[in-house]
């Protein structure tokens, strides 16, 4: 990281090869279409490059980074994703989680892809931060910049709307 704040090239060559994909599969999560994903990554990338310097602890970078990018993703979709994003918030309840209350298999990624695709935005967010690099939930409510109790009740409505998609599927596909 000091060498990425010395503006040294090779070493934002490492950072951008190990963080990329990771990042980009946030953003297809976030964003419907590819070309589009790709151009807010580009744009992450140019605010990290520019804003380096104001990342001043190095074990805060996953979640610097996310909120880099979904801040982009949310400019590229400004209008429509603020009034899903009010609605979400208006609906919750804020009572805590279990982290055991809803289990899935994350080992079965196409299942799981397959379901993060069909949930809305809000949930499909929460949920690819919370299995994407285990973020904690402090860390993923300083991300979308909400209460952690609010972090947990999104991401339960998340994990029981992921296993009723997933069952539902399971279920099609016995018939």
């Amino acid at each position: 990281m000091l060498r990425c704040r010395r503006r040294d090239l090779a070493a934002w060559d490492e950072l951008v090869a190990s963080w990329n994909d990771r990042l980009h599969y946030f953003l297809r999560r976030l964003i419907d279409h590819e070309q589009d994903a790709a151009n807010v990554l580009q744009e992450v990338w140019l605010g990290a490059f520019r804003n380096i310097g104001n990342l001043k602890q190095d074990a805060r970078l996953a979640p610097w980074l996310y909120t880099i990018a979904r801040r982009a993703a949310m400019n590229h979709y400004r209008g429509r994703y603020a009034h899903r994003e009010a609605a979400a918030v208006d609906i919750e309840s804020h009572e805590p989680t279990s982290d055991r209350d809803e289990q899935l298999d994350v080992d079965n990624a196409e299942q799981i892809h397959f379901g993060l695709g069909r949930l809305p935005l809000p949930e499909r967010e929460i949920l690819t931060l919370y299995f994407l690099d285990d973020l904690a939930v402090a860390e993923i409510a300083a991300v979308l910049e909400i209460p952690a109790g609010t972090v947990k009740s999104r991401l339960s409505k998340a994990r029981s709307s992921l296993r009723r998609i997933l069952d539902e599927e399971a279920a099609r596909h016995e018939r």
